[in-house]
């Protein structure tokens, strides 16, 4: 896989010593995730997923909410996934961050050269990469799925595989406009997979805009059930789990 850097779009210029503090906090946050990855335990529902379109040949959209990453660039690491992080400073220090945990990363947003990182995570689909970014990054509104990952499972033929990660001990940033998780160590956490979500190649601007009220529903779902998970009754896991192993 080639480096991010032959990859995109310029990310922005900074100053000096913004440039000079990414490794600095990239290394305190990849520091941490070693640290507390490990002790995470983690339960999956609806793996199957992203196995059966593995096994058919094809490569997953992963989208998911700002919120999560942390969560979800450590289950995700060293699987080859290529990630789109927006091109300011904080985005560039997540991207070096995740390049650490073994991902190819691109940048662009919604507002600075968003379609020419989806160009970049389309030709990495077709290359027989997996690629993931959140729906509502990187800047919000939270919980509100933007155009992005349906444009480019139109564009790739790709299917949207929707998730979302909850821990049940986690340091929750409420003046972040994302309310980000930070799990503590040893937490238990829930990763809830939605089933695919296919897109034609030739839509128009109506089902585009169905198709992204369908990622909301489906990422607001997966949602409800993580979050409910450590405070329900083990029988009401358990047929859950039914449902969405099924």
């Amino acid at each position: 896989m080639q480096r991010a850097s032959a990859y995109d779009s310029r990310p922005k210029e900074l100053s000096p010593f913004r440039r000079a503090q990414i490794p600095v906090i990239s290394t305190a946050a990849y520091v941490f995730a070693r640290i507390t990855g490990p002790t995470l335990r983690y339960e999956v529902l609806g793996w199957q997923h992203i196995a059966r379109i593995h096994g058919q040949n094809r490569r997953c959209v992963y989208s998911f909410w700002h919120q999560t990453i942390f969560l979800a660039m450590w289950w995700w690491r060293y699987r080859g996934v290529v990630a789109m992080t927006s091109g300011n400073f904080d985005g560039q220090i997540l991207g070096t961050a995740l390049e650490r945990l073994g991902y190819a990363i691109t940048y662009g947003s919604s507002s600075r050269g968003g379609l020419r990182g989806l160009s970049v995570l389309a030709t990495q689909l077709q290359n027989g990469h997996d690629v993931a970014f959140a729906a509502d990054g990187p800047r919000g509104p939270r919980y509100i799925a933007k155009p992005g990952p349906v444009i480019l499972a139109r564009r790739s033929c790709s299917p949207i595989v929707p998730f979302h990660l909850f821990a049940e001990s986690a340091h929750i940033f409420e003046k972040a406009w994302d309310r980000f998780q930070l799990p503590r160590p040893f937490s238990r956490v829930v990763l809830v997979i939605s089933p695919p979500i296919e897109v034609p190649d030739e839509i128009g601007r109506e089902l585009v805009e169905r198709k992204q009220a369908e990622l909301q529903d489906s990422l607001q779902r997966a949602r409800n059930t993580a979050e409910a998970w450590f405070a329900i009754s083990s029988a009401e896991r358990q047929r859950q789990r039914a449902v969405w192993n099924n």
